[in-house]
């Protein structure tokens, strides 16, 4: 789980705010599977929306440009983006993403992402909550800032006691299947960017920047 921040600048926040005001939201458990649609409990923008578009490419985009999103979802594919509205009393139960999304080519989720768009002080609750075998994590973010966890995991967003929770949610099929071959690539490509900043382009930084591209080799999924 990776809790990355500033993936919106405030000038980008200040656009999807502009963006998403006053435009069309449907009942969000449309869009959930068969048992996750019993605890669902918020709003979503619609698909049809006018700037609907435009919010996908400005999220998009600032995660592409972001790096460390970038090492550690390792993106292959992205489902669209989703905007959820929580407003008091609303909530999403105990669930798990589906593993399979779309149509073809269908999406596997590997991973999942939250990026915040309400401040915590516009909302109480509305906590999102991971179960993980390392126990209990509530997350509460600052706007702008993303939380990136396991498609797998059991997780809920905990009912809104007042004010509006605003987020943008989505999935992600990574070039690397396997979450310990990631965990892998991404230390080692973190110890080979702080050994070049140190000592520069040296023998030792090539010898590990060979051995990172043989293990991407042999493990991506391209």
């Amino acid at each position: 789980m990776f809790c990355i921040a500033d993936i919106l600048t405030p000038t980008q926040l200040h656009e999807v705010h502009r963006l998403l005001a006053e435009q069309p939201y449907h009942t969000g458990s449309k869009t959930a599977g068969w048992a996750a649609a019993l605890v669902k409990n918020n709003e979503q923008l619609d698909p049809g929306a006018r700037h609907y578009e435009k919010l996908q490419q400005l999220i998009v985009g600032a995660l592409a440009a972001n790096e460390v999103f970038a090492l550690a979802a390792m993106p292959k594919a992205l489902r669209p983006i989703l905007f959820c509205r929580y407003s008091a009393g609303m909530s999403y139960g105990d669930h798990v993403d589906n593993a399979l999304m779309g149509e073809e080519p269908r999406v596997r989720s590997d991973l999942s992402f939250t990026l915040f768009l309400s401040s915590p002080g516009d909302y109480d609750g509305g906590e999102l909550v991971i179960e993980s075998t390392q126990g209990t994590h509530e997350y509460k973010l600052e706007a702008g800032a993303l939380v990136l966890y396991p498609s797998d995991t059991l997780h809920r967003v905990a009912t809104v006691k007042s004010g509006v929770r605003q987020v943008a949610v989505g999935w992600v099929q990574c070039l690397i299947r396997d979450p310990r071959q990631r965990q892998i690539l991404f230390d080692l490509e973190v110890l080979r960017r702080q050994l070049f900043q140190q000592q520069g382009k040296t023998p030792h930084f090539d010898s590990l920047a060979k051995s990172c591209s043989n293990l991407w080799r042999l493990w991506a999924e391209p």
